[in-house]
């Protein structure tokens, strides 16, 4: 009995469940079939605009058209015009001339024929403007001209169709750059498509290698109107170990679908101090440091006088890894070497440090290490295989670090196989360590925090 029931039950709750999911394909569908009645009517009314343009263009170049036509009528019936009425003027004054010189032949006497009549007839016949006009028009009615063959115009506009849907852009993981907390991303279209007005690419951080995984821990986030192929998003911090990209083409209507996803690595590497690797005076918590007189022992392992007061506190900005130790007489951060992780006992004695709890077996990595204004003294740098048990950052000739010191005289060095060199710099808000491992440096890069921004103070290296 029970157990029918529990079976029923399930088909029940199955049911119900398979309803709820209907019920939601139902208001989809609904919701799916307004927006084609309501992008249908939008596409009509913008067709409507685009043809109206259309009919403006056509009727703007129609008038240009026409008012040539008549500025050329115009031109060339004035000069016709000029022209008939000179010819005109002519014909009155030859006809006054013949009229004239009839009269001087009917003249019978031979001396004053001689004298008067001849010459001035014989001048002003000779002198009639007839003699003078060209009998050519000056212009032509020819108007063919101005004819337009509207022939390509026509195949043009017959040929007139919707605008495809772009295709999918390829994104080319060899011509794309991760670098200097910058990310260049470069893609191709699979076919030319001059219609393509822009592109849109989107990124997301991960720290999940592959494909990007439907449900992630980001967002993905949007850059909008890319006119190029080509896109560099910059000041970017490296905080998670990958990232993804994607990027879709749009014409003037419409966006194509998205490319292929890619994942690019970052190279970064988040971790935090190992608390089980520190000096037993020493309290750590994540990416914080502190100096505990009591050594965990007792109650007031919070409470710490002004002289032996101290914090350290790492922060990862780019490619990183770290560790470190704060104490009265110093507090030291550096990277982890590779193997031995340890109990509370790892280091002992006047070597107060913390490791990292991530080793450094290859890449480049960076940290960046900020002390709190109360804090009197700290070390931060990098050991290479290990560090003993009673040794200190800088007096091994496997580790290097930067030391400050803020007892009574502020002092800022570098030290190295237990040879220190001053650096002549004012003691910055905050240090940052860069590692190359494959290429054997350490380069430990000072930055001063002003209002206006960040300025580097000093770059040295050692192999």
């Amino acid at each position: 009995m029970d157990s029918q029931k529990e079976a029923l039950q399930r088909i029940i709750s199955t049911l119900a469940n398979k309803n709820d999911e209907i019920q939601n394909f139902i208001d989809t569908l609904n919701q799916t079939l307004k927006g084609v009645q309501e992008n249908s009517s939008n596409i009509l009314s913008e067709l409507d605009e685009e043809f109206d343009s259309l009919y403006s263009i056509l009727d703007e170049v129609k008038e240009s058209m026409i008012n040539s036509i008549k500025q050329e009528q115009a031109r060339k019936s004035q000069e016709l015009q000029s022209q008939l009425s000179q010819c005109n003027n002519a014909l009155e004054n030859s006809e006054e001339l013949l009229e004239f010189a009839t009269r001087s032949l009917d003249i019978k006497e031979p001396e004053e024929f001689s004298k008067n009549v001849y010459v001035c007839v014989c001048y002003r016949v000779t002198m009639a403007s007839a003699f003078r006009l060209s009998l050519k028009p000056k212009v032509s009615d020819n108007m063919t001209h101005l004819m337009v063959d509207f022939s390509q115009e026509r195949q043009i506009l017959q040929t007139l169709k919707f605008l495809p849907v772009p295709k999918a852009p390829e994104i080319d993981p060899v011509e794309c750059l991760v670098a200097d907390n910058s990310v260049t991303v470069a893609w191709r279209m699979p076919e030319e498509d001059n219609k393509i007005d822009h592109f849109i690419m989107e990124y997301r951080k991960t720290n999940f290698d592959g494909l990007p995984r439907v449900k992630d821990e980001r967002c993905w986030e949007v850059v909008d109107n890319i006119k190029g192929t080509e896109y560099t998003l910059s000041g970017l911090k490296f905080d998670s170990k990958y990232m993804n990209f994607r990027v879709r083409a749009c014409n003037k209507a419409v966006a194509g679908e998205f490319s292929d996803p890619v994942t690019l690595e970052t190279k970064a590497l988040n971790f935090n101090l190992d608390n089980s690797s520190s000096h037993l005076n020493l309290k750590v918590e994540d990416t914080c440091v502190e100096w505990d007189p009591t050594g965990g022992k007792g109650q007031d392992s919070k409470i710490k006088g002004k002289e032996n007061k101290g914090s350290v506190h790492v922060t990862s900005l780019k490619k990183h890894s770290r560790s470190g130790t704060p104490s009265p007489k110093r507090t030291s951060v550096g990277s982890r070497p590779p193997a031995v992780r340890g109990s509370r006992d790892r280091f002992t004695g006047e070597s107060y440090t913390v490791l990292g709890d991530t080793a450094i077996e290859s890449g480049q990595h960076y940290w960046e290490v900020k002390a709190q204004k109360d804090c009197k003294s700290y070390s931060v740098g990098v050991a290479y295989k290990t560090l003993g048990k009673f040794d200190q950052l800088g007096k091994t000739n496997t580790s290097w670090c930067i030391h400050v010191n803020n007892w009574l005289q502020n002092t800022f060095a570098a030290k190295h196989n237990n040879k220190v060199k001053a650096l002549d710099v004012a003691v910055p808000e905050r240090i940052g360590v860069f590692c190359d491992f494959d290429g054997g440096l350490v380069w430990r890069t000072f930055f001063e925090y002003w209002d206006a921004g960040s300025k580097c103070c000093e770059d040295t290296s050692e192999k």
